[in-house]
């Protein structure tokens, strides 16, 4: 290209040519001649090569030293994208930072950000109003087993506020019997109260495949007067929120695993208090959990309470066989609630409901004198939870 320029300006200057010829011959147009001979009187032939489109002065161009702000924060936190990074630099600073799609640009200049392919999802399923405030929902879970590199299994159990997303309790158990969990959920009363429900999925120590559905913590659960929620089978999407943290607790303190249960309990420990107190959350606009939870006005009992029934509701107590008398015979209900009262509660032309404190747990058809399976009976107890008794 800058030869062909060098031969319009010369067959211009040898005399060859004029500029209108000329430009006619080498298929440009008059100004672009005259700026072409004027570029060669002013630098010679250097002015004839290609120049650089920058823009000479460029008003959007990141300071290096806020780059490299934004970048040390990233390596910090490796998961965070950019509006958290945005979110928490503003936070720490109090002064207005670059735009995420910047931000996001940098970080890809800098090869810190994977590209990924968007799965399809499925719409979510709430059981609950999304509308809540601290301590009304706690969730629970125990996220997937994993192996600790000295070759013990750990199993963590977590607890988060619904409301808030701040994460209760993250301990890492050997095992998932209801008798190792309990001492973590009292410590988690003691320190936080009580909340007026948690939601679990259906698997062990939470829920049982029997007619009540009881375990050995679900049972202390509602002697505390907390109501139990259980997800749907197969539909993890109704504890959306707790999944997902499941998801960044395994990315940031998980992989690689510790030796030992206590080395990982050391990891668990720093990484919850960086999720409520440092991580910004976009569900909360981008606040810390921390920032909005308080504690309950609940406070944990010195004594476990036993259970209570309205007046008027029928209240036999479980034999140790764990049967119940009813109309001349027996019926089994659990061997959870040897020896605790339950209510019986008519609420339907062939039905009564079994309470277990303030919770019904099971539909008892008086034709048949047997227990209707779970599945059929779940509706009618969703119905009976709504409407709680006394």
């Amino acid at each position: 290209m800058a030869d062909r320029r060098l031969s319009f300006v010369r067959s211009v200057i040898d005399g060859d040519l004029n500029i209108s010829q000329a430009c006619r011959a080498f298929g440009i147009s008059r100004p672009t001649g005259y700026a072409l001979l004027q570029r060669f009187e002013n630098e010679g032939v250097a002015g004839l090569f290609d120049r650089s489109r920058a823009p000479l002065h460029r008003p959007q161009t990141i300071d290096e030293a806020i780059a490299n702000q934004i970048l040390a924060l990233k390596v910090k936190h490796p998961s965070w994208g950019p509006k958290k990074l945005k979110a928490s630099l503003e936070e720490s600073t109090g002064a207005k930072w670059p735009a995420t799609s910047t931000i996001g640009d940098i970080l890809k200049r800098a090869g810190l950000v994977k590209s990924r392919h968007l799965k399809s999802r499925c719409p979510s399923a709430p059981i609950r109003p999304t509308e809540q405030r601290p301590n009304e929902l706690w969730c629970v879970d125990y996220k997937g087993q994993f192996c600790l590199r000295g070759g013990h299994l750990c199993y963590p159990l977590t607890m988060t506020d619904q409301a808030s997303r701040y994460l209760l309790r993250c301990q890492a158990l050997p095992d998932v019997t209801g008798r190792k969990a309990w001492p973590y959920f009292v410590g988690a009363f003691q320190e936080y109260g009580l909340p007026a429900a948690i939601r679990s999925d259906n698997g062990a120590p939470f829920a049982a495949a029997s007619t009540t559905g009881l375990t050995y913590l679900a049972l202390r659960l509602i002697k505390l007067g907390i109501r139990l929620e259980r997800i749907d089978p197969g539909k993890p999407q109704q504890n959306g929120a707790h999944e997902r943290m499941h998801r960044t607790l395994k990315a940031e303190a998980i992989s690689p695993a510790s030796d030992t249960l206590i080395g990982q309990q050391g990891r668990f420990d720093a990484w919850r208090r960086e999720f409520n107190d440092e991580r910004p959350h976009e569900a909360l606009d981008q606040r810390t959990p921390g920032s909005i939870y308080v504690v309950s006005p609940r406070a944990m009992p010195l004594v476990l309470p036993e259970l209570e029934y309205p007046v008027g509701m029928r209240v036999t107590r479980v034999r140790t066989n764990g049967m119940i008398r009813w109309r001349g015979g027996f019926v089994f209900v659990s061997e959870v609630l040897i020896g605790e009262p339950v209510g019986l509660d008519h609420f339907d032309e062939h039905y009564y409901a079994l309470y277990v404190g303030r919770q019904p747990v099971a539909v008892l058809d008086e034709r048949t004198a047997a227990f209707l399976p779970a599945k059929q009976a779940s509706k009618m107890l969703a119905e009976l939870s709504r409407h709680p008794i006394g």
